[in-house]
C-alpha cells in the first residue's frame, strides 16, 4: 500500500510541476506581449478577417455578435469549436469576391471544336449563351442541362464553358444522392454539422460566380430522409436562388451568380417541376463517320502517348477504325472504343517491350488476334421479305436498329379473330399490336381486305430475336403493314423499312430517334425509309 501511495505522488508531483512551469511560460510571454490567450488569437483573427475583406452587413453584424459570444465560452467548452467552426465558414465564404468573366467568342468556338467534334447544335447554344453573358454580365441566364446517352460528351463541353469564360469550376456528382441535407446543410444543434454540399464547393472555389457542375441529375434518390431534388428546385430557380437559405449558416447566400450546368441521361427521370427550371440540350448519340472522325482526332492520339507509343510504331488506318466502332463497340457514345483503342496500344506496347519489331500497321485481319472474336454481329436482315414480314425501325441506348415483324395466321382454333403477340414485348408494344389489328378490322373496306376474312382469321405477331426486351409506339405502322401484307398475300416492296405510331382511325402519330433510326438502315442496306409526316421537321 505504501509503495502504491508513493508512485501516485510522484506521478502527482510531476504532473503538477510540468502544469506549473507551462502556466509560468504562458504568463511571461504575455507580460512581454509575445503571447495572447487563445480565445483573444481567434477574436482578433476574425475581427481582422473583417477589416481584410469586404462582406454584406448581415454578414458583418452577425460576426461580430458571434466573436462576443465567443469570448463568454471557456475554450474547453465542447462548444467552443463548434461556434468556431461557424465563425470560420462565415468569414471564409466568398461572399463579395467575384472572378471576372474573360469571354472571348472566337476563342471559346476554337476551344468548343478542338475538344467536341459534331454537336454543333450544342455548341452553337453554348456560344449563344456566352455572347447573352459578354453582352450583358448581370444577365442570370438559363441554367442549361445537356441530355444524351453515355459517353457523347456532357461533362466535358461543360467543362469548356468554364474554361472558355475564365471562371473556377467544381463538380458534384447526384448520383444516388439521397440526403437533402447534402443541398440543404444540417441545423448547427447537431455534432459535426457542415453546410451543403453547393456552399462547400464554392469556398472551395473561392469566388461566389464558379460554374458548377451538377452531373447525373437524374439519378436522384429518394428516400425517408428527404428528397434532394425537391431541395434542388429553390437552388436552380433563377427567381428564388439569390438569397438560398442553407440550413448551416442561417443567412441567405446570392446564387444568382453562380453557373449550374447539369447533366443527365434520361430526361423522363428527372421530376417535372426540377426539368421545368432547367434548358434541355439534347445530344444525340454520334453516327459512324463522326465517331471515325473522333478516333482520328482525339482518342488515337491521346492513347499513344499515354502507352509511350507513336505514329512509326502503331498506324490505325479509317476502315480499321470503323470495323472496331461496328464489331467491338456497339454504344452511342465513344467510351467503349476509347478501351478497345486503349487495349490495342497495350497489346503493341508489350510487343515492342519484348523487343519484337512488329509492322506499325494494324490490318482488318489482325483485330482478331488483339480485340478477340468479334462482339456484335449485325444479323442478317430479310432486305426481300416474305409474304407477313415487314421492317421496322428502332431507337435503342446504342442508336438504332432495323426490326423484322413476323406475322403468320395459326389457323383458326379456337378463338376466331384473335391476335397473339411474342417477342418479350413492352406494356406500350403490346398495345400497338391490338391497335393495328382493330384498326383493320374498322378499315377493312377502304383497304381492300375481306371483313368476313379477317373476323374469321387468327392472327400471330412475332419480333425477333425474342429474348430481347422491346418496348416504345412507333413500331405500329410495321405491325400493322405486316399483318395486311399476311391478309392479302402479297410481300412488302424490298429494301423498304417504316415507322410511325398508329392510332385505332389509322392515322400516323410522329416518334423520335429519326437521325438514328435513319442511318441504322443505311448502315443495314435499306434504301427507302417511310416516317411520319409529322416527322418531315
Amino acid at each position: 500500500g505504501d509503495r502504491i501511495q508513493a508512485e501516485i505522488r510522484e506521478k502527482i508531483e510531476e504532473q503538477q510541476k510540468e502544469y506549473f512551469l507551462r502556466e509560468q511560460i504562458k504568463i511571461i510571454r504575455r507580460e512581454l506581449g509575445e503571447e495572447k490567450d487563445a480565445s483573444e488569437q481567434d477574436r482578433d483573427y476574425f475581427l481582422g478577417k473583417l477589416d481584410e475583406n469586404e462582406y454584406p452587413e448581415e454578414v458583418d453584424t452577425k460576426v461580430r455578435a458571434e466573436v462576443d459570444r465567443l469570448g463568454m465560452i471557456p475554450t474547453m467548452s465542447p462548444e467552443y469549436p463548434m461556434a468556431r467552426n461557424y465563425l470560420e465558414w462565415l468569414v471564409e465564404l466568398p461572399w463579395c469576391l467575384s472572378s471576372e468573366d474573360n469571354i472571348d467568342i472566337a476563342k471559346a468556338e476554337k476551344l468548343l471544336d478542338r475538344d467536341h467534334y459534331g454537336l454543333s447544335d450544342a455548341k452553337e447554344r453554348i456560344l449563344e449563351f456566352l455572347g447573352v453573358r459578354k453582352m450583358r454580365p448581370e444577365h442570370s441566364g438559363a441554367i442549361l442541362c445537356f441530355s444524351g446517352p453515355p459517353g457523347v460528351g456532357k461533362t466535358s463541353l461543360a467543362m469548356a464553358i468554364a474554361q472558355s469564360m475564365g471562371r473556377k469550376l467544381e463538380r458534384m456528382s447526384l448520383g444516388g444522392m439521397r440526403d437533402e441535407a447534402e443541398i440543404k446543410g444540417h441545423r448547427r444543434t447537431y455534432v459535426g454539422a457542415l453546410p451543403g454540399r453547393i456552399l462547400q464547393m464554392i469556398r472551395r472555389a473561392g469566388t461566389n460566380n464558379p460554374v458548377i457542375v451538377l452531373d447525373e441529375v437524374d439519378k436522384l434518390g429518394k428516400d425517408f430522409r428527404g428528397d434532394p431534388s425537391s431541395a434542388l428546385l429553390e437552388v436552380l430557380d433563377p427567381a428564388q436562388n439569390h438569397a438560398f437559405l442553407d440550413f448551416f449558416m442561417d443567412i441567405p447566400f446570392d446564387f444568382s451568380r453562380v453557373m449550374f450546368v447539369a447533366t443527365a441521361n434520361v430526361l423522363h427521370q428527372i421530376p417535372a417541376p426540377l426539368r421545368d427550371r432547367m434548358e434541355i440540350i439534347e445530344l444525340s448519340g454520334y453516327v459512324t463517320q463522326e465517331k471515325v472522325q473522333i478516333a482520328r482526332r482525339h482518342l488515337l492520339p491521346r492513347q499513344l502517348k499515354e502507352h509511350g507509343l507513336d505514329a512509326k510504331r502503331l498506324k490505325v488506318s479509317s476502315p480499321v477504325v470503323r470495323q472496331v466502332i461496328q464489331e467491338y463497340t456497339r454504344e452511342a457514345g465513344v467510351r467503349g472504343l476509347d478501351k478497345a483503342l486503349a487495349s490495342l496500344c497495350r497489346k503493341r506496347t508489350l510487343e515492342v517491350a519484348r523487343r519484337k519489331r512488329p509492322r506499325p500497321e494494324i490490318k482488318k485481319t489482325d483485330l482478331v488476334k488483339y480485340l478477340g472474336q468479334p462482339k456484335f454481329y449485325d444479323d442478317p436482315i430479310r432486305l426481300r421479305p416474305s409474304v407477313g414480314v415487314a421492317l421496322g425501325l428502332a431507337y435503342t441506348g446504342y442508336g438504332g436498329d432495323v426490326l423484322e415483324v413476323e406475322c403468320v395466321s395459326p389457323g383458326k382454333g379456337q378463338a376466331q379473330g384473335r391476335v397473339a403477340y411474342t417477342g418479350s414485348l413492352g406494356d406500350v408494344m403490346s398495345e400497338s399490336c391490338r391497335i393495328a389489328h382493330s384498326c383493320l378490322r374498322a378499315l377493312a373496306g377502304s383497304l381492300g381486305l375481306d371483313e368476313k376474312k379477317l373476323e374469321r382469321q387468327n392472327l400471330h405477331v412475332h419480333f425477333p430475336a425474342g429474348a430481347v426486351p422491346k418496348d416504345g409506339p412507333s413500331a405500329g405502322i410495321a405491325i400493322a403493314t405486316a399483318m395486311i401484307s399476311q391478309l392479302t398475300g402479297k410481300p412488302m416492296k424490298s429494301k423498304v423499312a417504316m415507322t410511325g405510331e398508329i392510332t385505332l382511325t389509322g392515322e400516323v402519330l410522329a416518334i423520335g430517334g429519326v437521325r438514328e433510326k435513319v442511318l441504322a438502315a443505311k448502315r443495314l442496306g435499306i434504301k427507302t425509309v417511310l416516317l411520319p409526316e409529322e416527322n418531315i421537321r
